[in-house]
């Protein structure tokens, strides 16, 4: 009889990769139960998701009505792209009648969409901005989609979902879904932070990574210089202090996930600071900021408003935005050390 041994590295090969997501999951949660089966199949339909917004995206320069804006605007008062629209209706569409969420909440609709069918079957509710960086879009450059996953506390009969005005220790799961030259899936139910790369060939997100680890400091720090003369004086304090030491390197992208996915891997600091006339901020709370935190920290990092821990923050309203540093736990300390010389005064607010 032939012998069929196989070499203990060649077999962890073979084991990473026929590691899709969904088995992933049920290996970090240990356990087959009904909990255990609900959390994976939403992680599949958000991956479902994520290949038909990276499919989109790849044929989009050949497609009509996939560019550019259209002509609406959204709760915050932003122009909405059109893969702004499609990314939003795709992720209601591949759960409705799935029996999984009761509710999706959304950078881009005022309030939470409720799927009836689920209710009160679908006891979690998935939190997502669908498209992150769709200024990106139109020229090709990395955007993204962040999720996260919280259990729903009530029954929420007045249609407030005024259970989701929690601090981010509240989310179940979080992660990401970075479209360039691969598509990536980032994401952690609270044991390490573990990334996938979808195989074309196969159609499936196979593990690339397991329990990614942010590097104490990195040599990167990321943030949109162009608002320099908008910042209060210690946020520019901080700039000027990093651009006299050396060693540090500036990338801005313009996508707040790919800034962060970046930082994941090669560590460093990301930051989005309120400004003068805006101290809140402009970046979600709900839907940007508390699921990237929660990343970080699993990673090993942090992430911070300047003056409080990002997970701590308590959101007053569905669309709150915060000031946003995050990354390295070295590096957003010390950008810590200069915001937190902001006045009382103009501490980040916590307004819509």
């Amino acid at each position: 009889m032939a012998d069929v041994h196989v070499p203990a590295a060649q077999k962890s090969a073979l084991d990473r990769d026929c590691t899709t997501l969904s088995r992933h999951v049920f290996q970090q949660l240990h356990s087959i139960s009904a909990d255990a089966q609900d959390i994976s199949a939403i992680m599949n339909r958000i991956a479902l998701a994520g290949k038909l917004i990276s499919r989109r995206l790849s044929r989009a320069g050949l497609m009509e009505n996939v560019l550019g804006f259209t002509g609406d605007t959204n709760i915050q008062g932003e122009s909405v792209k059109k893969m702004d629209v499609y990314a939003n209706d795709v992720f209601i569409s591949v759960f409705q009648q799935s029996g999984l969420v009761c509710r999706l909440a959304s950078e881009e609709m005022e309030k939470p969409y409720y799927i009836p069918e689920n209710c009160p079957i679908g006891r979690h509710t998935l939190i997502y901005d669908p498209i992150d960086g769709s200024s990106n879009v139109d020229i090709n450059i990395n955007v993204g989609s962040i999720f996260s996953i919280r259990q729903q506390e009530g029954i929420d009969l007045d249609g407030s979902a005024s259970d989701l005005l929690q601090h981010g220790r509240k989310q179940i799961a979080a992660g990401y879904i970075l479209y360039g030259p691969s598509t990536i899936l980032v994401y952690s139910i609270g044991n390490g932070v573990h990334s996938f790369n979808l195989d074309p060939s196969l159609g499936e997100f196979i593990l690339s990574r397991e329990n990614i680890q942010i590097p104490p400091h990195g040599s990167v720090y990321s943030l949109n210089e162009g608002n320099f003369w908008q910042w209060d004086e210690p946020v520019r304090d901080y700039v000027r202090h990093v651009h006299l030491q050396e060693g540090y390197t500036a990338r801005y992208g313009g996508a707040l996930v790919g800034d962060f996915h970046r930082i994941l891997f090669q560590g460093g600091v990301f930051l989005y600071p309120g400004t003068l006339k805006k101290p809140e901020g402009k970046l979600r709370l709900l839907y940007e900021s508390a699921p990237l935190a929660y990343l970080a920290e699993q990673a090993g990092g942090r992430a911070s408003t300047g003056v409080e821990n990002i997970l701590d923050v308590v959101p007053e309203k569905l669309h709150t935005r915060t000031p946003l540093i995050i990354g390295s736990s070295e590096d957003v300390t010390l950008a810590e050390s200069f915001l937190s010389k902001i006045s009382p005064s103009k501490e980040p607010a916590l307004v819509d």
